[in-house]
């Protein structure tokens, strides 16, 4: 796992920051199988794989759709705050997971075109820069993972944020 340089340029520490927590998201469904992701786990129905869905549609959102950048179709609904989090019966791991390397390979083509500097549109109508939406997805993402940390942990006791060598 790639360490934060401790003299880094600003985009490239924030960058390598994002990715530990991303490449923590895809090591807590490392090993599980199909029941055992999607498995809520707790009383409002959080799971391994409703977390990576909304991390994937969030990653499109903030970094593509913030920027002027074309999506695919995300899981958000107005009338439905938590759709982005549920993992529908149709939905299979794989599908979801793809669709978290897809949000995320979008989110880098970001990254590495635009400089920290760089400002574009939040849903919400606020102007935020490259800068911001960084810092706000370490934030989102580590977030997330830790909600990840106690699932994982529930179901088979497996803890850390990356594989033990």
């Amino acid at each position: 796992m790639e360490q934060v340089p401790f003299t880094g340029g600003e985009k490239e520490s924030l960058k390598i920051a994002l990715d530990r927590h991303r490449d923590a998201v895809l090591w807590k469904l490392q090993g599980l199988d199909e029941e055992q992701v999607r498995r809520p786990m707790t009383p409002s129905g959080t799971s391994l794989l409703g977390l990576t869905k909304h991390l994937a549609a969030v990653e499109y959102g903030w970094f593509c759709e913030t920027f002027g950048r074309e999506t695919e179709p995300l899981p958000f609904d107005d009338d439905d705050p938590d759709a982005d989090l549920r993992v529908e019966p149709g939905e299979i791991a794989e599908e979801i997971v793809a669709f978290y390397g897809r949000a995320r390979a979008a989110a880098d083509r970001m990254i590495e075109e635009l400089d920290v500097e760089s400002r574009g549109t939040a849903w919400h109508g606020a102007t935020v820069t490259l800068r911001w939406v960084l810092i706000h997805m370490i934030e989102e993402t580590a977030r997330h993972v830790g909600h990840m940390d106690i699932i994982r942990e529930l179901i088979d006791g497996a803890t850390g944020d990356h594989a033990r060598d």
